[in-house]
Parts: C-alpha cells; sequence; structure tokens
C-alpha cells in the first residue's frame, strides 16, 4: 500500500508553474539531456519532472533534503554515468511515486507510456503484508531480473538508484547503514562487475566498505593520500621512455596512472595477509589509444612496453582474443620498473575503455548508434538463462545461488568444435553440459576433457576442451547438487529433486489412504500431524516421504492412528523445544536492561542502558571499533565488530534482532588486541619487546609467540589494552625498536 497520498491532475503538468529553484534545476536536467542524446522529448522531460516534484515535495529525506532530489539525482546519474535516454531519464524521475504515493502504475502508463510504466514496475519493490522482509527483499530482486529480461535499462535505473543510496548511506543509523551496505556488497556490486560497470562496482564497493569497517577505510584513503605525490612522480618517470616512442611513431593516446580502489586494497591485505606497505599493485597505469586505432595497434604498444622493460610472463593477460564475460577487451602486463617494482599496465582502444568503465550502459549506448549489439544479446541471454523455469517459492534460495555464481572467478572451456564458452571457476562437466543446453546435462553419461575420459565431477581448468557424452534417457543425479557451481546446473537439479519429493510424498499419501480405507481408519489432519510427531517426525509430508521411498512402514502408522483413537489423544513429549518469538526476546532484552543495574552502561540505539552484554569472540571488539549488537534469545546483547564476518550471516538470518551500539565515555575494561610483528631476527628481540610492553608502557601481555627462520622472525603479540589508541600507541612504540621492519593489527 502506497505511503504517501497525493492528489495531481495529470492535465495541468505541461502547465504548472514552478518556482524559481526547481525551474533551474529542470533547466538544467535538460540541458545534461541535450549534451548527451542525440534526441530529448523536452515534453516528457518536463511532464516527468513536474510529477516528481509534486508527489514528493512534502517528504523529507534521512538527510533532511527535500525526497525529490532523490530521484533527480537519479536521473542525474543515469544521463551522465549510464549515458541512457531520455525514456530513462523519466524513469528515474519518478521511480519512486508507485512505491511511496498513491499513484498508480495505470496513471503512469496513461500518460508516459508503456516503456517508462514497465521500466518503473521492474524497479517496484514486492509488497505483503504476510511476507517475511528477506523473503520480500529476494522477490523484490528476482522480480527486476525478470523485468530486465525484457529490457536492460530496468537494472541501469535501478543501478543508479542505488548509487545515490549509498553515497548519502550516512544520514541512516548505524544499524540500516550496515543492512543495505551488505546487500550492496554481495548482490549489487558483484551483478554491476557481472555486466562490466567496473567504475560503478568500485564505487559501490568502497561506500559499502565504508558503512561496514570505516576505520579500514579511513586507513587506507590516508595511506593513498600520503603517497600521492610519490605515486604520480614514480608514474611519470616510469612512462617517459614509452611516451616518447609512442610519439615517435605517430600514436595518438592517453595515460592514466590511479590508484586501485580502497576496497580491491582491502580485499588483498586480508587475503595476502600482508600490509598496506607491501601490496605492490596499488595503481595500475593505463595505456588508452585514441581512433583510427585498433585492436591491432593495442598489441604495437605492447611490443614497445616489453622492449623496453622486462615483463613477467605469468603475469600477462589476453582480453583482446578472450574477452570476458561482460565484454571486458584489454592487454594486461606487469613489468619490472628501473628499480625492481612491479608495474602493471592495461592496454586498450578508447571504445575499449568505455565498455571497460561502464560496460552494459557502454553497450547500449553504442547499440543505439548501430542498430544493434551482439554483447546486448549476450547479456539479455545470460539474465533469461539463470531465470530459468525460477519458483516464486523458492526467490530465497534462488538469490542465493545467484549471488554465489556472482563472486566467482571465470574460467574458459571449449566444446569439441572450439566454440568458447566462460564458466566460473570450480566449474564440473556436469556445468558444462548444463551450460551448453539443459537436455545435454540431464543426459549426461561421461565426459571427456581433453580426448581422455574423466568423471563427471572433475573440476575443470581454463583452456579445457571438453565433450559430453549422453544417453537417450533423462540420468539426472541428485547427488550432482553438491558438485556444480552455475545457477542453471543447480536450478535444474535442485527442480528434480524437488519433483523427486513431491511424488515419494504423493507415493507415500496413497499408501496411506489406501490402508486407512482398508482398516476403516477415520482421523483428521491435524490429529494425524500429532501422530507423525509422537512417530518423530517434524510433519506429515515428511513420514509420507519416507513411506514413499519404502524407508517407513505403514503399517506402523496405522498402529499409532490406532493408539491415538483408542486413547483419544496421545501424550505430549514431555522435554520440547520453545520458539521464542522476536517480540519475547525484546521483552527480555527490555527485562535485563532494567535488572542489571550493576553493569556498567552501554549506548544502545543511541540511549544509554545497564543491558547485559558481551563481547564478541571471533572478532574481539575493541573500543573504538565500529561495533553493532545482536540481541540473544535470553534477551542480552552481544557486541560484533562490522566487519566481522559473523554479522553477514546473521544480517542474513535474523537481522531484525541487530541494534545500534555506541561505546560509553568512561569505561575501566581492558580488552584482548592482537599485534603481528615481522623483523630481523637478533639476540635479545623478544626481551626488547617484552620490556617495552610491560615496563615502558605498562601494558599487560597474555602471551607472544614467535618462530625464526633464516634470520627473520614472525611473531604475534598478545595484549591487553584500554582501546583502539592505546593498540596504535603500542604498534607506534613497537616499529622504534631496531630490528624491527613491520607491526600491525592482528585479526
Amino acid at each position: 500500500m502506497a505511503d504517501h497520498i497525493v492528489t495531481i491532475d495529470f492535465s495541468e503538468l505541461r502547465s504548472y508553474e514552478l518556482e524559481p529553484k526547481q525551474r533551474q534545476e529542470l533547466d538544467d536536467l535538460l540541458a545534461q539531456c541535450h549534451a548527451n542524446f542525440d534526441e530529448t522529448d523536452d515534453d516528457l522531460i518536463h511532464r516527468a519532472f513536474v510529477l516528481s516534484y509534486l508527489s514528493h515535495r512534502d517528504t523529507i529525506r534521512a538527510s533532511g533534503e527535500p525526497y525529490y532530489l532523490h530521484p533527480l539525482e537519479v536521473a542525474h546519474i543515469v544521463i551522465r554515468e549510464m549515458s541512457l535516454d531520455d525514456v530513462s531519464v523519466a524513469a528515474a524521475l519518478l521511480h519512486d511515486t508507485v512505491e511511496d504515493t498513491s499513484i498508480s502504475l495505470a496513471e503512469i502508463k496513461t500518460e508516459f507510456g508503456t516503456v517508462v510504466a514497465h521500466l518503473i514496475d521492474g524497479m517496484t519493490k514486492i509488497s505483503g503484508v504476510l511476507k517475511s522482509r528477506e523473503s520480500k527483499q529476494a522477490e523484490t530482486f528476482m522480480k527486476l531480473l525478470m523485468s530486465m529480461a525484457e529490457d536492460l535499462r530496468v537494472v541501469l535505473i535501478k543501478f543508479s538508484d542505488r548509487l545515490h543510496n549509498m553515497r548519502t548511506l550516512k544520514h541512516l543509523p548505524k544499524a540500516k547503514q550496515i543492512k543495505i551496505a551488505t546487500e550492496t556488497a554481495e548482490l549489487y556490486a558483484p551483478l554491476a562487475h557481472r555486466f562490466g560497470l567496473f567504475r560503478l562496482k568500485s564505487e559501490l564497493e568502497d561506500l559499502s566498505f565504508r558503512a561496514i569497517d570505516s576505520q579500514g577505510y579511513r586507513f587506507i584513503s590516508r595511506k593513498l593520500r600520503e603517497k600521492k605525490d610519490a605515486r604520480e612522480k614514480f608514474i611519470e618517470e616510469f612512462m617517459q621512455p614509452i611516451r616518447d616512442q609512442l610519439y615517435k611513431v605517430g600514436f595518438n593516446f592517453e595515460i592514466k596512472g590511479r590508484p586501485k580502489s580502497i576496497y580491491s586494497i582491502y580485499r588483498k591485505m586480508v587475503t595476502q595477509q600482508k600490509p598496506f606497505e607491501d601490496i605492490y599493485d596499488l595503481f595500475a597505469i593505463r595505456i588508452i589509444l585514441d581512433p583510427p586505432h585498433t585492436r591491432e595497434d593495442c598489441w604495437r604498444v605492447y611490443s614497445y612496453i616489453t622492449d623496453t622493460y622486462t615483463p613477467i610472463p605469468e603475469r600477462f593477460r589476453d582480453f583482446l582474443s578472450v574477452p570476458k564475460a561482460n565484454g571486458y577487451q584489454s592487454l594486461h602486463t606487469t613489468v619490472f620498473s628501473r628499480n625492481g617494482a612491479k608495474v602493471e599496465i592495461q592496454i586498450r582502444t578508447r571504445q575499449m575503455d568505455e565498455i571497460a568503465e561502464k560496460g552494459l550502459a557502454a553497450h547500449w549506448k553504442y547499440k543505439e548508434g548501430s542498430g544493434g549489439s551482439s554483447s546486448i544479446d549476450r547479456f539479455v541471454h545470460w539474465v533469461r538463462d539463470v531465470l530459468d523455469n525460477p519458483r516464486p517459492d523458492a526467490a530465497s534460495e534462488f538469490v542465493q545461488d545467484f549471488a554465489l555464481n556472482l563472486f566467482s572467478d571465470e574460467i574458459y572451456i571449449f566444446t569439441p568444435k572450439g566454440q568458447l564458452l566462460t564458466l566460473p571457476k570450480g566449474a564440473t562437466p556436469i556445468d558444462f553440459a548444463f551450460e551448453v543446453h539443459s537436455e545435454v546435462g540431464e543426459r549426461a553419461l561421461a565426459a571427456k576433457v581433453n580426448g581422455k575420459m574423466v568423471p563427471l565431477r572433475q573440476k575443470l581448468q581454463s583452456g579445457d576442451q571438453v565433450e559430453i557424452i549422453t544417453g537417450k534417457n533423462s540420468n539426472l543425479n541428485p547427488d550432482w547438487i553438491n558438485d556444480v557451481v552455475t545457477h542453471k546446473a543447480k536450478s535444474r537439479i535442485r527442480q528434480f529433486i524437488n519433483m523427486k519429493e513431491r511424488k515419494a510424498i504423493e507415493d507415500g499419501r496413497e499408501i496411506w489412504v489406501k490402508k486407512a480405507g482398508k482398516q476403516n481408519l477415520e482421523i483428521s489432519d491435524q490429529d494425524l500431524v500429532k501422530v507423525a510427531n509422537k512417530l518423530k517426525y517434524p510433519s506429515i509430508n515428511k513420514l509420507y516421504y519416507d513411506m514413499g521411498l519404502g524407508a517407513f512402514d505403514v503399517n506402523t502408522l496405522a498402529r499409532g492412528v490406532k493408539d491415538f483413537l483408542s486413547r483419544g489423544r496421545i501424550e505430549e513429549e514431555k522435554v520440547r523445544l520453545e520458539r521464542i518469538t522476536d517480540e519475547e526476546i525484546q521483552d527480555q532484552y527490555y527485562d535485563n536492561a532494567r535488572t542489571a543495574g550493576s553493569m556498567r552502561g552501554l549506548l544502545v540505539n543511541g540511549e544509554l542502558t545497564d543491558v547485559k552484554y558481551s563481547y564478541s569472540k571471533c572478532c574481539n571488539p575493541i573500543p573504538g571499533d565500529d561495533v553493532i549488537g545482536f540481541l540473544s534469545r535470553n534477551g542480552d546483547v552481544k557486541i560484533h565488530r562490522t566487519n566481522c564476518n559473523n554479522v553477514t550471516y546473521l544480517l542474513k538470518n535474523d537481522s531484525e534482532r541487530m541494534v545500534e551500539i555506541g561505546w560509553p565515555k568512561a569505561r575501566t575494561d581492558q580488552f584482548i588486541g592482537a599485534v603481528r610483528i615481522i623483523g630481523e631476527d637478533r639476540v635479545g628481540l623478544v626481551n626488547d619487546i617484552t620490556t617495552l610492553i610491560s615496563q615502558s608502557m605498562k601494558t599487560n601481555m597474555k602471551g607472544i609467540n614467535v618462530n625464526s627462520e633464516e634470520g627473520m622472525f614472525e611473531g604475534t603479540l598478545i595484549i591487553y589494552v584500554e582501546d583502539i589508541a592505546h593498540l596504535e600507541r603500542v604498534i607506534k612504540r613497537i616499529l622504534k625498536v631496531p630490528g624491527v621492519k613491520q607491526a600491525y593489527r592482528f585479526e
């Protein structure tokens, strides 16, 4: 149901007199359209702007700004960063009207046409009083994909909407920030990557990272700023001989040198377990060739680079001959500079660069110019493929599988005829078979990889040539569900499993009906469930399933029913597990808050309370960390760091139990912190460190573990600290100990 009732005379949209401020905003929007589009329907944009303004003018965003400025900014993103068309701009301006106001989709269709209405409908959230929040989110995302299969502009406008929401996320409560940021990082950023929207994907990841782990974000951001001048000087000196050579032979080009995204640097630090200073590929140099240069010229540039600097062969990537699934094309190489530093270089044409940055949006632009695009067709095919026979009742399951596929790295597999297919890393011949065609997957008996027979469950490697041997009949195996990684294969196998389960349940029910008829046993469905529970089955369908498979004897059920009918009831189990509702958890939480007077106060949802709380051992939060709380079953609060892996799990499964937490100013507790230390081994080093910690800094130690090998040592120091500032002071002092090369917080 719409949140905001509005009464609007659609016949007056053209003649409505805007205030000077809104008139200027409309003029600026139209100017942007004329600068970026070949054709613009000014009247369409005018009417859409007026309706958007009138629909939202009385609503205020969390930032304190009038709500209509949000769809206006989304429209600007559609123009500047997506380069779509005037119809998309109109849809962006109106994308919240149906969802948030009393204006209907039918009214939008009448006033603005079928296409605008379809784009808005694809972005409108699923509603339903009886649906859970997670179920509605999953069904909304599934609806978005279905609409996208008809018109890819739907997802590009949705990306624009999500991007602006992420840019203004700081105005929301912390708990809501983390929910939205987690969904963005796990679903929208990977989907943007799949569609080749690299710039958008990077910004969504960085904004999500800033919300979830603001300390980590600020640390890396500060480090990049500190090294900016040195980085720019290095790039200039490194590229000078290449630039001179390219000018000499007549190339028209641009050289860009920019740092990697903050989140990608963070991921390298985590996966490689290295401090910031040890990550060598903090930036990449990009050489962009202007028209009329072609892909052949990219190879010429590559030869000039490798004539000047020594390449690292295993770091070479040819995405010109074999583009990525999202259409990305480029040559990648890593070379040694004069001083031995590793430098990554990317070489591409101007059109390739635009596609690399804007992906699907750039393909849309070139499609409009040329009248068609095989890349657009490939995206549409992919979307329709993953939506093959989706089950509305399993939307959450669908989205989970879909998200896993989005995260996967890619491998390149060849058919017997040399056709190239792209699959997620970890794919098996079963995945390959389903990728070729659903029927091939269903009838697969065996596989040949590079001419040799292999198990169907063997993982494929990039460059493998695969042939599937099929039979006449279906050979689907439910056990394959654990061996496949593609959404298409998982979906079809799961359909088969569900079909088998339904068949077994129907067979079991039929067996019982016949038995009950022969023995004249009459029992209601409700009482039959009680009998099933007594027989240790959680539901009657589970019992029917086992009976249909022959794993449960119908005579046992008949005896249980007779016993029930003869005694009138079955005794309830003396011990049973009680399900605690969210309301009961909240009540226990408030009871504890009132009775735990001896506890030190904690800021919960912005208010100082005496609620019982404890610190999670999985992430060991320290005052100063960004933290979030979860209500336990007994009403206590468990405190986690916002970047803790378990927070992601809890958000997916129990997001309603999350509460916003703040550290109280007055604290007497001590907290466990760990410091990783790396340096040159020498006599007395450990003693110097422990003496510094315990005597000079008056800090208690819990333990120290040091390994020494070939003149180098690595150690982990576990200490008691008051807060993050205390831990950082310890790290700074350790770095001054002779022989210590690195010291950083150990996660």
